[in-house]
């Protein structure tokens, strides 16, 4: 029973103390043990900040001391076999909405979205669709029955998203480069092993490749040329932003070719964004 499970197999309210004290008996160990094993860790990472004494450990068993540093929720962490995440949110600090709050932030560069692999991840994923179970997703059906919310979804249901093998971006608010065929505030999913230009000439718009392009001091998501020395990284007809031509591979580096695209519709902008970016209105 992890120290989650305490609380609602008591129906108690249980402080972070107690629950640590019960998962150290659980384990069979003494608060002089656990100091013992803090040594190994303090000592392979040449920081004394990560030892736990005795003493202090049952203070904090007692709630009689300050929080935990850091350092010590490690060491705890890895002695008890609990996940970061978990040990640190005995405390009150939900780290699954660091990636929730980070999407509400009106972040203007486009930039890479860091992401935690499907085997380290305890929670569910914020995704930006909930289908309707009873629908068959097989069959052309009215996009407004299937999509209901931006929602959480238990990772055990979206293991064809590939954590370990994409990269995951976000298409800042002042981005319009591809504007309007990939708003603002999009999140792409970006295949690294993509990473040469095709040759061949797409049918429409929709077929033409989209890559993401680290630009040295910024990224942009785009569609792109190769000429000579050249990369141009272009915008779409009917974006306001203007197409650019930088020194290849100098000055730009395809990260990889965007395979996938989640993307809000008929949702303005906040206006401090517009107004910040100068980007125009979409509403």
């Amino acid at each position: 029973m992890g120290p989650n499970e305490i609380a609602r197999s008591t129906g108690k309210a249980v402080s972070p103390g107690e629950r640590l004290k019960h998962v150290r008996a659980q384990l069979g160990i003494t608060t002089r043990e656990v100091a013992i094993f803090s040594k190994v860790i303090a000592e392979a990472e040449n920081n004394n900040e990560f030892l736990i004494s005795g003493p202090w450990l049952t203070q904090i068993e007692n709630e009689k001391t300050s929080l935990p540093s850091i350092y010590k929720l490690f060491t705890l962490a890895s002695i008890y076999g609990l996940s970061y995440s978990s040990i640190v949110a005995l405390y009150g600090v939900d780290v699954t909405k660091i990636r929730m709050f980070h999407a509400r932030i009106p972040i203007a560069k486009t930039h890479l979205a860091q992401q935690e692999s499907a085997e380290h991840a305890t929670t569910a994923l914020e995704l930006p669709v909930r289908f309707d179970a009873g629908l068959n997703v097989s069959k052309t059906n009215l996009l407004s029955r299937m999509i209901e919310t931006w929602g959480k979804v238990p990772l055990e249901f979206i293991q064809h998203l590939d954590l370990r093998h994409r990269l995951y971006g976000f298409v800042g608010f002042s981005d319009y480069t591809l504007y309007p065929l990939l708003r603002p505030g999009s999140f792409v999913e970006i295949d690294p092993e993509l990473r040469n230009l095709g040759q061949r000439s797409p049918r429409s718009e929709f077929d033409r490749p989209i890559y993401f392009v680290d630009l040295r001091n910024e990224y942009a998501c785009s569609w792109c040329e190769l000429m000579e020395d050249k990369l141009l990284v272009l915008a779409h007809p009917l974006s306001p932003v203007k197409s650019r031509s930088l020194a290849f591979p100098k000055d730009a580096e395809i990260i990889g070719q965007v395979t996938g695209v989640a993307m809000r519709i008929g949702i303005s902008l906040p206006e401090t964004v517009e107004r910040i970016s100068g980007a125009p209105s979409q509403s």
